[in-house]
């Protein structure tokens, strides 16, 4: 018997379904983890709302990506290259390693913190997380990596859980989504973070090159929006649910509690599960985004190399084929492997990063706009009450970024 239409049409969106998915899997990284266990930990629940506000911004953000992957078949590098130049390129390349870099040193930072919650000595945890994501990256194809990256993504819902169980005081989330202390640096400083974490400039460049291998067209579009939106939902449901974690857990003693580690962190999980239950669920949930923020970050450096470079590659040749391709992975991973190896502060490191990220949103949203105004087919452009809506966006984005970023800093 013949599958219905509808049946067919699922089908076939089941298969673009992954790149919007891993992405914002990805983008609920252990920084993104860390920075709301913070939030809640020190604000209670005054930055839960922004939680919620950042999902129609994220999916803006990653539709244009989706849309200028879709209808050009190029990466966010190649159209800045080929659209800017060369310098401007490199402007954008640097813009991804140091975001990347920032984000692939947090991952390995959370992973080994998760790993000494049972006693595993930090290189240990280096060495296996580094062998095995080498390992998945260089035998499989694209297809491969993305159905690995979402089985261990998956582990992410265990926050969901932990929220469920929390049994936050109702009443006074109600009364903190409205006090917003935006004369306090602090409070600045961890928006930024919260900002910074949840918008980053690899996310663009992971997502635009990831549908290009996996070899999707125009026909695409509407499915990989739909990837892109539950994405997005998720991310921020996700990230939400560790705030709301860690405000009930901290916020009988009073807020303005600052965390140093990822065991005080963890504290807030235990507070609502119980010792062995919540530190088990905090560490998959915690290392599943890690793990696939690690391989996120690593691929989109690797494919900026070469779409900057004029030197596209794919997960679907060999390492022999492709050295500079895999060789720019494994010196990403190795590099950040090392770093955390010397002993960093995981908490400040974290939240410096999402500062940082807030810090760069002018570049990446400047240059993404401008592409989707430009470089798509008439019909799918930014035009008219459309641009002018994402342009203000963006613009407010961008000056919310640095204004928050800058005053966080210098306080």
């Amino acid at each position: 018997m013949a599958a219905s239409p509808a049946l067919a049409r699922l089908r076939r969106a089941a298969t673009v379904f992954g790149p919007g998915l891993v992405v914002m899997l990805a983008d609920t990284d252990a920084g993104s983890v860390i920075t709301a266990a913070q939030s809640g930990a020190q604000w209670g629940y005054r930055l839960l709302l922004l939680q919620f506000l950042i999902i129609p911004l994220l999916y803006v953000v990653q539709e244009l990506t989706v849309r200028l992957a879709l209808c050009t078949g190029k990466g966010y590098g190649e159209l800045v290259r080929q659209r800017f130049g060369r310098w401007m390129a490199l402007v954008a390349m640097a813009t991804l390693i140091i975001s990347c870099f920032g984000a692939l040193v947090t991952e390995i930072s959370g992973l080994t913190g998760a790993g000494q919650l049972f006693g595993i000595a930090p290189w240990k945890t280096i060495v296996a997380v580094c062998a095995l994501i080498l390992f998945m990256v260089c035998t499989g194809s694209y297809q491969s990596v993305e159905r690995g990256a979402l089985a261990i993504g998956a582990f992410e819902l265990a926050f969901l859980v932990v929220a469920w169980h929390a049994h936050p005081d109702w009443s006074q989330v109600r009364r903190q989504l409205t006090e917003m202390p935006f004369g306090n640096r602090d409070y600045l400083y961890l928006l930024a973070a919260n900002l910074g974490t949840s918008i980053m400039p690899w996310t663009v460049f992971y997502q635009q090159s990831a549908l290009i291998d996996k070899g999707l067209g125009q026909d695409q579009l509407k499915a990989a929006r739909l990837d892109t939106l539950i994405g997005a939902a998720l991310c921020q449901v996700v990230t939400a649910s560790v705030l709301i974690a860690a405000a009930a857990a901290f916020g009988s003693r009073g807020g303005g509690m600052l965390l140093d580690s990822v065991p005080q962190i963890a504290e807030a999980f235990t507070a609502v599960l119980g010792r062995q239950t919540g530190v088990v669920l905090f560490a998959m949930a915690l290392s599943g985004g890690a793990l696939v923020a690690t391989i996120v970050v690593c691929l989109a450096t690797a494919w900026a190399v070469g779409e900057v470079t004029g030197k596209r590659h794919s997960l679907a040749l060999h390492p022999f084929e492709a050295p500079w391709f895999y060789g720019a992975f494994a010196l990403m991973l190795i590099v950040g492997g090392l770093l955390v190896g010397s002993g960093v502060n995981l908490v400040r490191l974290m939240l410096a990063t999402g500062v940082v990220n807030a810090l760069l949103l002018p570049v990446v949203l400047g240059f993404l706009f401008w592409l989707a105004w430009r470089e798509l087919p008439a019909a799918h452009r930014l035009r008219g009450a459309g641009a002018v809506t994402v342009g203000l966006l963006f613009a407010a984005t961008a000056c919310l970024g640095l204004y928050t970023g800058i005053q966080g800093a210098l306080g």
